[in-house]
């Protein structure tokens, strides 16, 4: 089995587990739908801008983690509540794993398109323009969050995740940043490499 069908298989197991009797069947459309967005165009450009092994996988751990979300809802993920009554904590943080994620992989994803474009040189402004990207990229989505509870009303309750915390949003975006800064610290390296060896250049 190539990379390519094992990813596929991979995706597709994790979502039809993920949408057999849900919490909440709408709160599940709503935290797949990224996911259910992204396939279509990760296939669409599969040929005309393949991406490295590297952002692929992080895109489909991404992608898991919106399952999961979504089949339990973000409150409610059963291994998140027993660390929260195993450290005495008030509130389930499997959101916030949700939103590191929202950091750490848009800003590889923003490195990628940023390199091979030629948008800018790899370095200091590159990774620091990535992490703008995933910053952005979470606010946007906190906006997205912020229409659909108006629209949908008590309905996103379980989409928005809040557990009554006020600086949920604040919070979300925070780990976003943490999660995007790590992206730069942990994985340029790799990522440049991966990307020398996809574009055959000695120098990068």
């Amino acid at each position: 089995m190539n990379k390519r069908a094992a990813w596929l298989v991979i995706f597709f197991a994790v979502l039809i587990w993920s949408g057999i009797n849900p919490k909440d069947q709408f709160t599940w459309f709503l935290e797949v739908a990224p996911a259910l967005i992204a396939l279509p165009i990760l296939i669409y450009t599969r040929n005309s801008f393949t991406l490295t092994s590297l952002a692929y996988g992080l895109i489909l751990i991404h992608c898991i983690i919106l399952m999961v979300g979504g089949h339990y809802t973000y409150a409610e993920v059963p291994l998140f509540d027993w660390i929260s009554d195993w450290t005495g904590g008030e509130r389930n943080n499997y959101d916030k794993v949700g939103h590191f994620a929202q950091g750490f992989i848009p800003t590889i994803l923003a490195r990628e398109v940023f390199i091979r474009l030629s948008v800018v040189k790899v370095g200091a402004w590159c990774n620091f323009l990535a992490i703008c990207f995933a910053l952005a990229f979470s606010a946007f989505y906190e906006l997205i969050e912020w229409w659909v509870a108006e629209l949908t009303g008590e309905d996103a309750e379980a989409f928005l995740g809040t557990q009554g915390y006020v600086w949920d949003t604040q919070s979300d975006m925070a780990m976003a940043l943490v999660g995007a800064i790590s992206a730069v610290l942990l994985l340029s390296r790799l990522h440049d490499k991966a990307l020398r060896e996809k574009l055959n250049l000695a120098k990068l």
